[in-house]
């Protein structure tokens, strides 16, 4: 079978072509929301003056109402309390459970990772569902507790898969000679183990944090007046009051959902080798 340049390179336009097609498909109705949100009109649509870039039918009101407006800051420090909580938690026990499943003499390490990643399998209804008749039975409901306790269950599956996949590559009989020169467990750990794996760790409390931040079923069961996070206002406008603070606020999150994957990529990057 005989394949030609031409051949190759319409096959290589055509996977260009369609990965762009997807790529579009997938990112149009977020870059929809950026323009919107510059709207003077308060309105989801998009106004005559927006289409013929009329410059008075752009404002930065939505932004500022966000910005300054006092339920939005309480939303957003709210959102960065329970998150930032959440994640260190997660980070915690994510790091601990992945150390413990990377041990060959562990049986059912696969039942067991299984369990522990069923956070991202199980719909969020359920879970949130669950979490709630749990958390009413200790009287926990409607408590930074309960939030910062729920977002660190779904948050610590994406820790143990980075940190699992972090210590696939770490040799262990660096361990070995750690602790033949008198070192412990915890300083083998923390001075061998950990600089070498940390890129997973960190990757895995980014992860955590975003999805946190982007978490509104959890809130809208358990959380209260006094614990109203990000998408929780943003909830509560879509159903009350429709406005274009809400986009305005969705490009904050589009931002630092931006912003979070851009430092997973630059962590996953393999360090310069050092020319002596």
């Amino acid at each position: 079978m005989n394949i030609t340049w031409s051949s190759l390179l319409s096959g290589k336009l055509a996977l260009r072509l369609f990965c762009g097609l997807a790529f579009l498909f997938l990112i149009a109705p977020i870059l929809v929301i950026i323009p919107l949100s510059f709207n003077a009109e308060p309105y989801f649509t998009f106004t005559r003056g927006m289409l013929e870039l009329d410059p008075d039918a752009y404002s930065l009101r939505w932004y500022e109402q966000v910005i300054f407006g006092e339920q939005w800051q309480n939303a957003a420090l709210n959102s960065l309390i329970i998150g930032v909580s959440a994640t260190v938690l997660a980070t915690v026990l994510g790091t601990l459970a992945a150390l413990g499943l990377s041990s060959p003499a562990l049986p059912g390490r696969r039942p067991l990772t299984a369990l522990l990643i069923s956070p991202l399998i199980v719909p969020i209804v359920i879970s949130a569902a669950g979490m709630f008749f749990f958390y009413s039975s200790l009287n926990l409901t409607q408590t930074y507790t309960a939030l910062v306790l729920s977002h660190a269950a779904l948050g610590a599956p994406f820790v143990v898969i980075t940190v699992t996949a972090s210590m696939a590559g770490f040799n262990r009989e660096l361990l070995l000679a750690a602790a033949s020169l008198g070192a412990g467990p915890a300083r083998s750990f923390f001075r061998v183990q950990l600089p070498i794996i940390s890129p997973g760790v960190i990757s895995g409390a980014l992860f955590a944090f975003a999805a946190s931040l982007d978490e509104v079923v959890v809130v809208l069961f358990m959380g209260g007046i006094e614990q109203r996070t990000i998408p929780r206002e943003m909830w509560s406008g879509i159903r009350e009051e429709i406005s274009p603070a809400i986009l305005a606020a969705a490009t904050f999150l589009i931002l630092i959902a931006l912003l979070l994957l851009i430092a997973v990529e630059l962590l996953q990057r393999p360090p310069k080798k050092r020319n002596d």
